[in-house]
């Protein structure tokens, strides 16, 4: 799912408005991201404390740079995209997180997220079911205490002058099901009302 997650995290990256834009990618792990955005016109950069998922972002054509999300080993306003995609419910403190993506970021910006958010709901799907499931989530690889305020994340980005605009994301139903049976290897993640589970969130940082 974290490939299908990074398809739709790309298309909400803008193209490149200007030569020598430079996208920051915080926590890019194997570089997921990096096929939906190659021809957007952005310098990649990748964020990532494995130098395993490193080696293989490398070899996807992302500019590597070993890092914490607290404390982005890079400049202020050095960025004109943010992409912070499934690493927000992993970092344990997400004000920190929100300020270091926000800092790096130009005015004009736009910052990309996607995260689960911190209900009940998102507990029994993303550990209860999606870890007990074949080929879902490796048991163990959430922990549930870290799951996303909504409500503190859209206010922390807004203190640092992002208007964060949330909307849901979910799989393609009928895909999934296809998926299930063998049928299919990709499903598309669709928009959805609900943003109780899954969630992304777009803003530009103002001037």
């Amino acid at each position: 799912m974290l490939h299908w997650i990074a398809r739709a995290r790309g298309a909400c990256v803008p193209p490149a408005a200007r030569a020598g834009a430079v996208l920051v990618d915080v926590g890019c792990g194997a570089g997921l991201l990096a096929p939906h955005v190659a021809t957007k016109g952005y310098h990649h950069v990748g964020v990532d404390v494995s130098y395993s998922a490193l080696a293989i972002a490398r070899a996807h054509g992302v500019h590597c740079v070993r890092g914490d999300a607290l404390a982005l080993p890079l400049a202020d306003r050095s960025a004109d995209t943010v992409s912070a995609g499934e690493i927000l419910e992993h970092v344990v403190d997400l004000d920190g997180a929100v300020a270091e993506a926000c800092r790096v970021l130009r005015p004009g910006g736009t910052l990309v997220v996607d995260t689960i958010a911190a209900t009940r709901l998102a507990r029994l799907l993303a550990i209860t079911i999606a870890e007990r499931v074949p080929g879902g989530a490796p048991r163990g690889i959430h922990d549930p205490a870290l799951f996303v305020d909504r409500r503190r994340l859209v206010e922390q980005c807004a203190r640092h002058g992002v208007a964060l605009r949330l909307r849901g994301l979910r799989p393609a139903l009928g895909a999934m099901l296809a998926w299930h049976l063998g049928n299919r290897r990709e499903v598309p993640m669709v928009p959805t009302w609900s943003t109780a589970v899954l969630f992304q969130g777009i803003g530009v940082k103002q001037q």
